[in-house]
């Protein structure tokens, strides 16, 4: 059913809506919130769920892959950890293409439709990543022949990760009101972390199953096979949400956006709103770079300052760097489970303070710790130190990660672009994040390997890479950065006119 053509789903909402403002007694920024704001919101997240779960559960694969697909090829060493570390990263193109083509898709299919169609990938992705011997051979007979197909499988959720990525936080920012508008982004950022954490906890339920043997030829096909059905929940989720006001607003659709609008905005002018929002699609040029350059670059720079500070070497590398440290088997995924954890219930605290307390405070906070952690997690490395220590440092990473960069990035990327330029600006934001982790994911492996580097720095030199650009971020957020707190999408158009007339 369709929001914006069924009233009585509204009334259905009445008891829900009454929770939600107890839940929220006291607390101004929210008090008048609808419930039915929060209701999409949960369903518009399930993207970030299915992302989060795509782009982890290959942490708990990646011995059983080197040994399912890369070893029987018989690579020199250096050669096969670099194709390892393809394999590992291989949906990160898919997130790439999914990432620079999201503008185009949700400008012409709408917001919403776009979303089902990331569903549908998700779908795609885990059947054929789990059976990639499908429609080539017997199900369950596939070996290392099968590589390539089960690569194209991953590109294929790639894809929809990269569309989900950049899809769910657009379209939270553009139908949520702005005083909500960072906690509820955030959100999309708490969803990823759940399916992180139940990655991790799939992947270590499955690990104690069977032996090696087993965990080798079949166990990793449970891991990858687990998320056909979120990916059909939120598919059909999708039906029951409205489309974007705003992609209404400029595809001339001024009633449907306006019965959205009184559902969602109740204490807003909704006829002034809409005329805001058709001002600030109509007035100015659609191209690019219609507000100039530094709006283009401090967005995209945010993306990659994300990814270069090294946080999907600990989300998708977690248990391989525990077994470097000695920890055996299904403890390693054990202890990827406590990373998942940690990395949920400090984005928590995230959400609940990026409206309060603003987006800058915490990104710098966050660059401060993150610094510290990863160059004291390459010293315990380096001195050989107890693993304790090694897991205390990398949980005081990811901490310092989910309470600031991981939440509060995505806020920002979906608040400081215009409104009409939004769609294709994000598109590049999220592409660089997605290339820069792709990078970083493809990199790592080689520099944790090589043997030169093992000698000298016993595994320590990349985490003390990633501690300095972290150190660096700081700089960067502190000079260039606006705060974007409590403002409108239209209001946050008028920080960028003087670039505009610089033009």
């Amino acid at each position: 059913m369709k929001i914006e053509s069924t009233d009585s789903y509204f009334s259905m909402l009445f008891f829900y809506n009454k929770l939600i403002r107890y839940m929220n007694k006291g607390r101004k920024i929210n008090d008048k919130t609808p419930g039915i704001v929060y209701l999409i919101t949960a369903t518009a997240v399930l993207g970030g769920f299915l992302f989060g779960y795509d782009t982890a559960v290959i942490s708990g694969t990646i011995g059983d892959l080197d040994h399912f697909f890369i070893q029987p090829q018989g690579f020199e060493s250096s050669i096969g950890n670099w194709w390892l570390g393809f394999t590992v990263s291989a949906a990160l193109i898919g997130c790439i293409v999914g990432a620079m083509s999201g503008g185009i898709i949700s400008l012409k299919l709408g917001r919403r439709k776009a979303m089902m169609l990331s569903a549908i990938l998700f779908f795609i992705s885990a059947i054929g990543s789990a059976l990639p011997e499908l429609c080539i051979d017997s199900i369950g007979s596939g070996n290392h022949t099968v590589w390539i197909s089960f690569i194209i499988y991953r590109i294929v959720g790639g894809i929809g990760v990269g569309l989900a990525s950049m899809l769910a936080p657009m379209y939270i920012s553009e139908i949520v009101p702005a005083n909500v508008r960072g906690r509820l982004v955030s959100w999309n950022q708490f969803a990823v972390v759940i399916g992180i954490f139940i990655s991790f906890l799939v992947n270590y339920q499955i690990g104690k199953i069977g032996d090696a043997s087993w965990q080798f030829s079949r166990g990793w096909r449970f891991m990858f096979g687990a998320e056909t059905i979120p990916a059909i929940i939120y598919f059909f989720l999708l039906f029951t949400i409205p489309e974007s006001p705003r992609w209404l607003v400029l595809k001339g659709q001024d009633e449907k956006a306006a019965s959205v609008m009184y559902k969602i905005f109740p204490e807003i002018d909704v006829p002034n709103l809409i005329t805001e929002i058709k001002n600030s699609f109509g007035t100015i040029s659609p191209k690019l770079l219609s507000f100039g350059y530094r709006v283009l670059l401090i967005g995209g720079a945010l993306a990659v300052f994300q990814q270069f500070i090294g946080i999907n070497v600990v989300l998708y590398y977690a248990p391989e760097i525990f077994k470097s440290i000695g920890v055996k088997g299904d403890q390693a995924l054990f202890q990827s489970v406590v990373v998942g954890l940690i990395n949920m219930l400090f984005t928590i605290i995230a959400i609940k303070n990026v409206d309060r307390f603003g987006r800058k405070p915490l990104l710098l906070i966050g660059a401060i710790g993150m610094g510290f952690s990863m160059i004291c997690l390459g010293a315990s490395f380096f001195l050989n130190s107890n693993g304790i220590f090694a897991l205390v440092f990398m949980l005081l990473f990811v901490a310092s990660f989910a309470m600031s960069w991981g939440p509060v990035t995505w806020v920002l990327i979906a608040e400081i672009f215009p409104n009409s330029i939004r769609g294709k600006a994000m598109s590049i934001a999220t592409a660089a994040m997605w290339i820069s982790n792709f990078i970083v994911s493809q990199t790592f492996p080689v520099i944790d390997k090589n043997h030169f580097l093992i000698e000298k720095f016993n595994h320590g030199f990349a985490y003390w890479i990633y501690g300095a650009i972290a150190l660096i971020s700081f700089v960067f957020i502190w000079k260039f950065v606006p705060e974007t707190k409590g403002k409108t999408l239209e209001e946050m158009e008028g920080f960028w006119d003087k670039d505009k007339n610089l033009n």
